[in-house]
């Protein structure tokens, strides 16, 4: 027979969730059941320790303190509240009104205890010096609104606290997530909410047209949101600026058109361009390219080179790399950086790339080198082929050559999409937290690592906030600049007026006396912050 008496639900939540906010957040929720035939009653039996009684059920929420938890931030942080686990239970069979309101607790305590404490916003915030650095006060802002389309890592805090900084009003701040399964997504996305900005997800993967029926469906109600965002902002008498990777105005929002339209835009990924120049009609707002500047391409892309390597050695440390052959696809400025990461590690890196001159310099940078890779699996058997052309690198003809067992790792979403989106005959074996195993017609296994997308934004923040201030700063002078005066800007691309911005700034010189000079003692590491001198929403103010 069964248990008379089942137990009721229950719901285990950690975070860094001080007994006062838990307190506060239980009694918001308790607030919103105000007009119930009987309001629920709370009892409160010490911190952390509270009872619930609606009608004749009773709820009961447990915290305790948790210990030697590893940092809920790139940089560990000693003041705030610590971790805690809180325990939702329901005794017996509740009714349908406490089922409702216990649904209601669990959420609003999760969004809590996601959310990034100030204490860690005001670390993030500290870790990007150069950032905080150029985030002046600027009164063009009062005047604009934001849309703002990137991954959800903690630099995108960092970014969107120094235009908070700088005088844009989190209000009329929209920040989309372009749909990576980075590290902390949803206590970005937790904090974002916080601070009183719209926040959803675009996905990549429908900009890109491979989304399913369910993302596609989704993407079109967060594109509602969108345009309604737009034409609220300009009946306010705001303008729109755009800072993004080619999605929004790939959907038609900088060109002429019926729909609303936005009045600027930031460009981020070469990517980006890809999707501007196929976009539907005329280009007819100016966009910043900041894809193509000095600075991304002289600083950036050491950096991603950087994350991509070690997330790529974190996710399979059972390997051995030393020694081994490594087959690298695209010797782009991204590719060209890994592949001198690999070397120095002692990998036998060989390099396939379609483009002859990129074939000449990985030659003479001492790299074998090969016009396929058909060619170059000829020659060699590689445990790891790395991905980033930017555009299907392996195709369904190279697909039976792969060797047996072998990983493949993209840095760019097209890299491997002939497994991907389905390669006839294959059988796909998601394995957690490392990838998708794929079993081939041709008796051979395949692991794609991660997620099909780039690697090093799985499960992983990515870039060191340090490693992308630079970048950011940049992006912050170029949306300042361009909100200051956009009709100095005509419509269309533009790169040389952000190399000038960037250079008349002097952010070079900031990044090389705040990160390289031996002589001077950088300021704002960041590294064990505290809080801020001041507290709650000042510490955001400095």
């Amino acid at each position: 027979m069964g248990d008379p008496h089942p137990p009721g639900p229950c719901e285990v939540l950690e975070g860094p969730l001080g007994v006062g906010d838990l307190l506060a957040a239980v009694r918001a929720v308790l607030d919103g059941h105000d007009g119930a035939p009987a309001r629920p009653e709370l009892t409160v039996h010490g911190p952390g320790q509270y009872t619930v009684r609606v009608g004749g059920d009773r709820l009961d929420i447990r915290s305790r303190p948790l210990s030697d938890q590893p940092p809920g931030t790139l940089d560990p942080v000693l003041d705030g509240p610590g971790a805690r686990r809180i325990v939702l239970t329901a005794s017996g069979a509740p009714s349908e009104r406490a089922r409702d309101l216990f649904t209601a607790l669990t959420e609003a305590i999760g969004r809590r205890a996601r959310c990034y404490t100030e204490a860690e916003a005001a670390a993030i915030a500290a870790g990007m010096p150069l950032t905080d650095r150029y985030a002046q006060p600027e009164p063009a802002l009062a005047g604009w609104a934001l849309i703002f389309r990137d991954h959800y890592v903690e630099n995108s805090v960092g970014f969107l606290l120094a235009m908070e900084r700088a005088g844009l009003d989190p209000e009329w701040i929209f920040a989309l997530s372009k749909g990576d399964r980075t590290q902390h997504r949803e206590r970005v996305h937790s904090w974002f909410l916080r601070r009183g900005y719209a926040s959803d997800t675009l996905d990549n993967s429908v900009i890109n047209g491979t989304a399913g029926a369910a993302e596609a469906a989704r993407a079109r109600a967060v594109d509602a949101q969108v345009a309604d965002f737009i034409r609220r902002a300009h009946a306010a008498g705001r303008k729109v600026l755009v800072i993004d990777d080619g999605g929004l105005l790939a959907q038609g929002y900088g060109a002429d058109g019926p729909g609303p339209r936005v009045d600027a835009a930031i460009e981020l990924t070469v990517s980006g361009l890809k999707r501007i120049t196929a976009a539907p009609g005329e280009l007819a707002v100016p966009v910043l390219n900041m894809a193509r500047s000095q600075l991304k391409s002289r600083l950036g892309y050491n950096e991603i080179a950087d994350s991509c390597v070690r997330r790529l050695r974190a996710i399979v440390p059972g390997q051995k790399f030393i020694g081994r052959h490594v087959l690298l696809l695209g010797y782009g400025t991204l590719g060209a950086r890994a592949a001198r990461s690999l070397r120095a590690l002692g990998c036998r890196v060989a390099v396939v790339d379609t483009d002859i001159l990129a074939l000449i310099t990985a030659a003479e940078d001492g790299f074998e080198t090969h016009r396929s890779i058909a060619e170059a699996l000829d020659r060699q058997r590689p445990f790891l082929i790395l991905g980033s052309s930017g555009g299907t690198a392996v195709t369904a003809e190279d697909v039976p050559l792969l060797p047996d067992g072998v990983l493949l790792a993209g840095f760019a979403t097209k890299d491997f999409s002939v497994l991907t989106d389905g390669y006839p005959g294959a059988t796909a074996q998601r394995i957690p937290h490392v990838g998708v195993r794929y079993d081939l017609p041709h008796a051979t296994t395949a692991t794609v690592l991660g997620d099909g997308r780039s690697l090093n934004l799985f499960e992983y923040e990515g870039i060191a906030n340090r490693g992308y201030d630079a970048y950011r700063a940049g992006t912050l002078l170029a949306a300042l600049a361009l909100c200051r005066d956009p009709e100095r800007y005509p419509p269309g691309l533009h790169l040389e007026p952000v190399d000038r911005i960037i250079d008349d700034a002097g952010l070079f010189d900031a990044y090389y006396t705040q990160y390289l000079c031996a002589r001077s003692a950088p300021l704002g590491t960041g590294a064990f912050s505290g809080t801020a001198e001041t507290s709650g929403e000042d510490a955001h103010a400095r």
